[in-house]
């Protein structure tokens, strides 16, 4: 009966460690299976993060973005024209959203759709131009930035990314004094060139010359025809001779017939580069300064209750 005890013994100690390594296995598959069930919900998680472009946004994502970003809304600024001989003719169009976008991925906000009904009377006669008339330039964009402020918008940043603009864009936003909104209209105006970075090989340098073919190369590099570049003159002409006091709207014109300023020819890929990182980064500063902006809205509407009667300001 000893002798049976002792089997016993041993055959329970055995039992136990198989039950203590089966115990261990499971434990550590488990281990595996929730770190998998981990991963993949991380995965899944950051493929559904909320899109910046507006079209691409679900209804119910819309309104999450609109929560996420404050109200902060981007509306990219092109046009439609003539980029001397060698670049796309939508090159201000394709370029301000490609860094609007990637400002809005750094810092969230909702992208507004592909916008070029802006101001181009100068290059009318280049082909693939589409200017539309004053009346309705204005009308369509006071409407946009409505449209926009009603479905949540209450803070649009205009990203200007034409020249032609220059003057169109700073009125529209001072028209917005004219009667009372909801939201307010923020202008970032036109890039200038990035101080610093690779030296420039060229003096004239306005319109599809060096700075605006290299960022183009850089984003679109399949749109951009480099060897055309020189088949044209991008020379200013000099056909004016008035003081600088003066102003007309055939200056444009009359110094680049060819509608073409600068020397495409001269980009590279280390300025272009350049550029759009500098450009990027001051978008992304301007998307901060207007989420955190709350004193531009209580102004406004402060100026609003005081224009429906003047006479109770105090001189």
């Amino acid at each position: 009966m000893a002798g049976s005890h002792v089997v016993m013994t041993v055959t329970s100690r055995c039992g136990m460690r198989r039950m203590h390594r089966r115990l261990c296995y499971c434990v550590a598959a488990m281990k595996r299976i929730f770190f998998f069930v981990l991963l993949s919900t991380c995965a899944w998680t950051q493929t559904q993060q909320l899109r910046t472009r507006w079209e691409e946004l679900t209804a119910p994502d819309f309104r999450a973005g609109i929560e996420k970003s404050g109200g902060t809304c981007l509306l990219p600024f092109g046009i439609l024209e003539k980029h001397g001989p060698h670049l796309p003719i939508g090159t201000d169009l394709l370029n301000v959203r490609k860094a609007a976008l990637a400002a809005a991925d750094r810092e969230y906000a909702i992208v507004f759709p592909e916008y070029y009904f802006g101001q181009i009377f100068e290059a009318q006669q280049e082909p693939g131009t589409i200017a539309y008339s004053p009346q309705l330039q204005m009308q369509l964009l006071q409407e946009t930035t409505d449209e926009m402020a009603r479905n949540g918008c209450k803070k649009i940043v205009i990203v200007n990314g034409h020249g032609g603009n220059n003057s169109f864009l700073p009125y529209f936003v001072q028209t917005q004094m004219y009667k009372p909104h909801d939201y307010v209209v923020y202008l970032f105006g036109l890039a200038s060139h990035a101080p610093g970075g690779p030296a420039r090989k060229t003096k004239i340098d306005m319109h599809a010359g060096e700075s605006e073919s290299s960022t183009t190369m850089v984003n679109f590099p399949d749109l951009v025809k480099m060897d055309q570049a020189t088949t044209q003159s991008g020379e200013d002409q000099h056909r004016q001779h008035l003081p600088d006091t003066l102003y007309t709207g055939i200056w444009w014109y009359a110094r680049f017939p060819n509608h073409y300023s600068g020397d495409g020819s001269a980009a590279t890929k280390e300025l272009g580069e350049y550029e759009m990182t500098q450009w990027v980064n001051s978008i992304v500063e301007a998307i901060k300064a207007v989420k955190a902006d709350q004193d531009s809205k209580k102004i406004q509407d402060e100026f609003y209750q005081k224009i429906s009667h003047p006479l109770d300001t105090r001189p």
